[in-house]
């Protein structure tokens, strides 16, 4: 069939067509069919199999790490029975407000006990107050022997309340004494009501962030 014969072809009389234009019809009204489906239909279809399947890898990835704390649950527990054992040994470190002014007394006898000269000893005047614990910095200045002077930085690491020697500098005068500059840091536990307190504090500091 030529291209004459196809031009001649009446698009109103298919049934009379010969068989090859026939077939040429229904092949691409068949394409058609299919290029619709899929695009109205299968597309969408498809779509939604491939996130119900990924929706299905993440239930068994939920499901995999529930089952495995589900397991591991009395570890997890004895974990945390260690961890609130081992926070409250550190609170017992940590003396409360009324025993702030003895633990004062104490990095004080512990430099007077080794024969030290403490020409500056001067606690801040506000603490630093975080979420469970305030933090008091003490400036001091003592002046002594080479030796008196570790002796009393050892002693002060082993008070049975947690006191830091940070920021430390060490000069020598004409004399040949040793002097040493220091923040001694001290930390106490908060009472209830200055837990109550920080619990406020940062309640209004969200409620102000959100608005």
């Amino acid at each position: 069939m030529t291209l004459d014969d196809l031009k001649r072809l009446n698009p109103r009389d298919i049934g009379n067509w010969p068989v090859l234009p026939k077939l040429g019809v229904l092949l691409l009204a068949l394409l058609l069919i299919v290029a619709a489906s899929y695009w109205f239909d299968w597309r969408l279809q498809a779509e939604e199999l491939a996130a119900a399947r990924q929706q299905e890898l993440d239930l068994r990835d939920t499901f995999r790490r529930k089952k495995g704390q589900a397991i591991n649950r009395d570890a997890y527990k004895k974990q945390l029975a260690d961890i609130e054992q081992a926070f409250g040994a550190m609170l017992k470190q940590l003396p409360n407000k009324a025993e702030m002014e003895a633990l004062l007394t104490d990095i004080n006898q512990a430099g007077l006990g080794r024969g030290l000269q403490f020409t500056l000893f001067r606690p801040a005047q506000q603490e630093t107050m975080s979420e469970f614990y305030a933090e008091l910095p003490i400036t001091i200045r003592v002046i002594g022997a080479y030796h008196d002077i570790g002796a009393f930085a050892s002693d002060v690491s082993q008070l049975s309340r947690i006191v830091t020697l940070n920021d430390i500098a060490v000069s020598y005068d004409k004399e040949g004494n040793l002097t040493l500059d220091a923040i001694a840091k001290t930390y106490r536990y908060l009472d209830q009501s200055e837990l109550d307190a920080q619990k406020r504090k940062e309640k209004d500091a969200k409620a102000g962030a959100k608005k």
